[in-house]
């Protein structure tokens, strides 16, 4: 258990824009059956004047699942929060880690390194509000806010509010100059800075997010932090998560074809309720990636049509895998 009594985070799945919604999570939750899911990010005022049951709207099956929020106002956030429990969401997560300009612009992610008090404001009316865990993810730091004595003061900020999980993305972030996509390549990663930071803050869950992509790399870092976050790697080649599911929890490794056959049962289910057949498959792409027959599968996808005929295709494609 993760310092807060909820189930640790030994495997998690980052927060991805126009990635994370909740057809990928269920495709994720059947490769992956202990780690923790994360919505896209939901700024809370989109919440609390948009269809907040849309928004927040997942399968039963995705727990454990958290809800990511993105805001500055703590009245704001306590009120989304209240919102995201009654939903039925595991966790409450706070972006403190994008660096995009329309985030900044609204005044939160990534800039709010530079206001650990407010963070810690944000945190404390979030921990309020419900009983659920609230956890922040953030960044090494931004600009030239970049030091390991502020990252270990805003930690040591934050955490005296009432949050007791770290999300860490190992690199920081520089808000002007880099798009978002550079930020998460170009600033170099240092795993130490977040290995330190567990040894500082025994008492805290402290993960790890950035640049990790294959089971060995993340099993290494298990030496050092309480649990591993993958994001646009697993998304590219999401068996890895499978295998990092079976080696960390034990169960059997489920085949590419068993998740595609459950996957398929899905499907044809949210076909009849009215989703486009490719809501769902664009989360597939990355199935068979680095397998012989990756790039036909991809540009199968592709060409499917767009509702039961699709689903058809897609079913005579998959039995005609099994039998090969």
């Amino acid at each position: 258990m993760s310092p807060d009594g909820s189930p640790t985070h030994r495997l998690a799945v980052a927060p991805m824009m126009d990635r994370t919604d909740r057809h990928c999570r269920y495709f994720l939750r059947l490769l992956a059956p202990h780690a923790w899911l994360y919505t896209e990010m939901i700024t809370a005022r989109a919440l609390l004047h948009g269809a907040h049951e849309r928004l927040l709207a997942f399968h039963p099956a995705e727990h454990p699942v958290a809800v990511q929020l993105g805001g500055s106002v703590p009245a704001e956030l306590a009120s989304a929060s209240r919102l995201a429990a009654s939903a039925g969401y595991d966790e409450i997560n706070l972006n403190v880690g994008c660096p995009s300009g329309r985030v900044q612009a609204g005044c939160f992610g990534a800039a709010l390194m530079a206001e650990p008090a407010l963070v810690a404001d944000c945190v404390r009316a979030m921990h309020d509000a419900s009983e659920l865990p609230v956890t922040v993810k953030t960044r090494l730091g931004i600009d030239d806010l970049d030091s390991y004595s502020h990252l270990r003061d805003f930690v040591s900020t934050v955490a005296a509010a009432g949050c007791r999980t770290f999300i860490v993305h190992a690199r920081k972030a520089w808000l002007n100059g880099l798009s978002p996509k550079e930020n998460r390549d170009i600033p170099p990663l240092d795993y130490e800075r977040v290995h330190r930071l567990k040894r500082d803050f025994p008492e805290l869950e402290i993960i790890i997010n950035g640049g990790l992509s294959a089971v060995d790399t993340a099993m290494a870092q298990l030496e050092h932090v309480d649990g591993v976050m993958l994001g646009r790697a697993a998304y590219r080649d999401p068996y890895v998560l499978a295998k990092l599911d079976a080696r960390l929890f034990g169960g059997a490794l489920l085949s590419r074809s068993a998740v595609l056959e459950s996957t398929l049962r899905y499907a044809a289910h949210e076909v009849a309720g009215g989703v486009p057949l490719r809501a769902i498959t664009r989360h597939l792409m990355g199935l068979y990636a680095g397998l012989p027959g990756a790039r036909g599968w991809r540009r199968m996808l592709g060409e499917l049509d767009d509702g039961v005929g699709g689903l058809e295709q897609l079913e005579q494609h998959v039995v005609s895998r099994l039998a090969a």
